[in-house]
């Protein structure tokens, strides 16, 4: 089994670069994995990613991991090349952003909790590094400004540690092997930088 996987921030263009990729031959048979957000039913059963104290992170996390147990299923049963949108990298980059803002200083918790529950370690990551600016372009583009003027996840203080978790790293992330590339064209610039990596990774057993 091949697990690949692919991070950035949101809007950062993952999800429509593996949409594209799903009529790739090279990838065609792979089991692809949404986001964890969409695992969830309603909306409002989504953690909150502004958590307001270190239990409520570990609760978060605690949450998220249940879907990637379930992912961790799946993969067995497939049993062939496995392509996830976000991985476990994801919620250590939170757990570290959240360290940094707010002190929480659980993030060393998280990493021995990962290595003790079922999760998937991809064998190769790429992280799609965009600019702020383009993130919120991207966002008042599609109109969602309008109903979530407050933005979390585009806050300058959240993207700066979460990049630096994946781009300037204190300790190694879960992934084998992490790659950065710029995700800073239009989306289809952006999807043949994904596709040309993974067809590579998908062929190197």
């Amino acid at each position: 089994m091949v697990i690949l996987g692919l991070e950035g921030p949101s809007y950062g263009g993952k999800t429509s670069a593996l949409g594209r990729m799903r009529r790739v031959s090279a990838i065609r048979d792979a089991l692809f994995f949404p986001c964890y957000v969409k695992s969830f039913a309603r909306r409002e059963d989504v953690p909150t990613p502004a958590t307001r104290s270190a239990a409520e992170q570990v609760e978060a996390f605690v949450t998220f991991m249940e879907i990637e147990g379930e992912r961790v299923r799946a993969a067995r049963r497939h049993g062939g090349l496995v392509v996830l949108d976000r991985t476990v990298d994801t919620l250590l980059a939170h757990a570290h952003a959240m360290d940094e803002i707010h002190g929480f200083g659980i993030l060393p918790e998280l990493c021995q909790r990962v290595e003790e529950m079922p999760h998937l370690r991809p064998d190769h990551t790429l992280y799609l590094d965009v600019t702020p600016e383009l993130l919120h372009l991207r966002r008042k583009e599609a109109r969602h400004h309008e109903v979530e003027p407050d933005y979390f996840l585009h806050d300058p203080a959240f993207l700066t540690h979460f990049r630096d978790y994946f781009c300037r790293p204190v300790r190694s992330p879960a992934t084998a092997e992490l790659a950065v590339a710029s995700g800073d064209g239009d989306r289809q610039e952006t999807a043949a930088v994904v596709q040309a990596l993974f067809t590579y990774w998908a062929g190197v057993r």
